[in-house]
């Protein structure tokens, strides 16, 4: 045991997407849970500094750490299980930004820190997600989440009849 400072690595997932339009035409998609309920389920955000955050019927909860439309959010993630009054996991964060570029947007997001047995899961959740918003931006169909879970899933290797496993 040592009195002095431990370097550690915490594990992060971060991607980058470039989207057409200004970030205005995506940010929607990343505050208001009800325009992609293929994503968020029942869910909300309250839009501002402090705001809650509660998705997929409670699953997922935090709290608004950065509200700066239409550019960057952020907020804590706590992941709770049925019926638990307090995450056994530890919370982490989630950072949106919305950049412009002469041909668009960039849209980066990251998730830290993720526990290294989730890393792969993480990944294949947030690809979904991005997936999910690209479409929907571009006007497209968007799918189900299981369509794009699927496709990423393997490209991940995550087995979606054992997740966690």
């Amino acid at each position: 045991m040592s009195d002095g400072a431990q370097f550690t690595h915490a594990h992060m997932v971060r991607f980058e997407r470039h989207l057409p339009g200004p970030p205005a035409q995506a940010w929607g998609y990343l505050a208001d849970p009800g325009r992609l309920p293929g994503w968020y389920g029942d869910g909300r955000i309250e839009p501002r500094l402090g705001g809650a955050v509660s998705l997929m019927g409670g699953h997922i909860r935090g709290v608004v750490t950065q509200w700066q439309p239409p550019g960057r959010l952020a907020y804590t993630w706590n992941v709770y299980n049925p019926g638990d009054a307090t995450s056994p996991y530890p919370e982490s964060y989630v950072i949106l930004t919305l950049a412009p570029t002469a041909e668009g947007t960039v849209f980066t997001l990251e998730h830290l820190p993720v526990l290294e047995s989730f890393v792969k899961l993480n990944a294949m959740g947030w690809h979904t997600f991005i997936d999910m918003v690209d479409a929907a931006v571009r006007g497209g169909p968007v799918q189900g989440r299981d369509h794009y879970m699927a496709e990423n899933a393997r490209q991940y290797g995550v087995d979606l009849g054992n997740p966690a496993g």
